[in-house]
């Protein structure tokens, strides 16, 4: 009741189905009189008086008119006549015009209806909901396939956002409970000397720095998300690769990995600090889940209208058919919220700072395990 109060509130002015009534019985309205009026000059002008003899009179429906007026009385009688069988014609008209005009503008504005009242209905817990219209294929059930289209959007949307705050919350209560734990196990014993502290804050640290990590990845996720890139100018890939695998290396010698680069100049127009997350994350991925003395290799090139960076590396079996999960949030080689090292972001960071530099990214997996990343950006000149 109190929705259909408020929207009576908003509503200014009468109804879509009340004006196009009113416009219709109108414009019938006009025609009708402009009939009317047409058929009462008619009458007058088309009637003919028989000539009679000066002085003569004529009865006419009980009334003695002279012939000189004859005609004059004939006309006005015929106009009188017209008139009232007009005006009666005139009401039952504009009046089947206007039931008509309601009748049917009910049935086609019905489906207009119906997508108010599942708008009003909906809410973040009911967007299952669907209009699902039958009927012709007209404007109106474009309409409703259209709004249809956007609840299904919707739904994913609020599905991945809830999927990503539990996730988002699990991730960072893990570290949370690991500092939560050490200080009061250390806290609790009156024993504890400058070695235990020490672990303690050793402990701490590194699950300071996860949730840390985590954060500054989620930021990330979202600026790109949320705002695309700010800062454009000319980038070259290769230098990119550079630059990021600097950070990469020293885990890369230490797990004996063999990395082969093959890169040349492959220019591209973007935020000069996004694109070197993106290859420092794929680099990362790289070394991280990769296996003690493997491979990796990275590639730059340059075709019609794209810029490509490619890594390859050795690592555990991936299921070809699970693939694209990986650029899923808090995704780790398939292994979902399990892993100890990194957050699970480094993917999906990528995917979104591709799609907003107007790029795609795509993987597969590699025959003997691993995986190749394959990023595709528009090249510049």
């Amino acid at each position: 009741m109190s929705g259909a109060t408020s929207s009576a509130q908003h509503r200014r002015g009468p109804g879509l189905r009340a004006r196009i009534t009113l416009l219709a019985t109108g414009l019938v309205a006009i025609a009708a009189a402009l009939l009317l009026w047409l058929g009462w000059m008619l009458a007058g002008d088309s009637v003919v008086s028989p000539s009679l003899p000066p002085g003569t009179t004529v009865n006419v429906e009980g009334t003695l008119v002279q012939a000189g007026q004859l005609t004059e009385v004939l006309r006005d009688n015929a106009r009188f006549r017209v008139l009232i069988a007009g005006s009666v014609a005139f009401v039952c008209v504009v009046f089947a015009t206007a039931l008509l005009a309601w009748t049917f503008t009910g049935r086609v504005l019905k489906p207009l209806r119906d997508v108010t009242g599942t708008a009003r209905r909906l809410s973040a817990e009911s967007l299952g909901e669907r209009i699902a219209l039958r009927g012709p294929r007209d404007e109106v059930a474009e309409l409703a396939d259209t709004f249809d289209a956007m609840l299904d959007r919707l739904q994913a949307t609020f599905s991945a956002q809830r999927q990503f705050v539990a996730n988002a919350s699990h991730e960072l209560r893990t570290p949370l409970s690991v500092i939560r734990t050490e200080l009061d196990v250390t806290l609790a014993d009156p024993k504890a000397d400058a070695d235990e502290l020490r672990r303690m804050a050793d402990v701490v640290r590194t699950a300071a720095m996860r949730a840390n990590q985590l954060v500054d990845a989620l930021l990330l996720l979202a600026r790109t998300d949320g705002m695309g890139i700010g800062l454009v100018e000319r980038v070259d890939l290769a230098t990119v690769v550079g630059s990021a695998w600097q950070a990469a290396r020293v885990e890369a010698e230490q797990r004996r990995l063999r990395a082969t680069f093959t890169c040349v100049p492959a220019p591209v127009h973007g935020d000069p600090a996004l694109l070197e997350r993106v290859a420092g994350n794929l680099l990362e991925n790289g070394v991280r889940h990769n296996v003690d003395g493997g491979w990796l290799d990275v590639r730059t090139s340059v075709r019609p209208g794209w810029s490509t960076l490619q890594v390859s590396s050795s690592g555990p079996p991936v299921d070809p058919e699970r693939v694209e999960e990986l650029f899923e949030s808090f995704r780790r080689g398939g292994v979902h919220r399990t892993a100890h090292t990194g957050t699970g972001l480094g993917l999906s960071i990528v995917r979104a700072v591709v799609r907003a530099h107007g790029g795609t990214v795509g993987a597969e997996a590699v025959n003997g395990g691993g995986l190749t990343v394959t990023v595709h950006l528009p090249a510049v000149h």
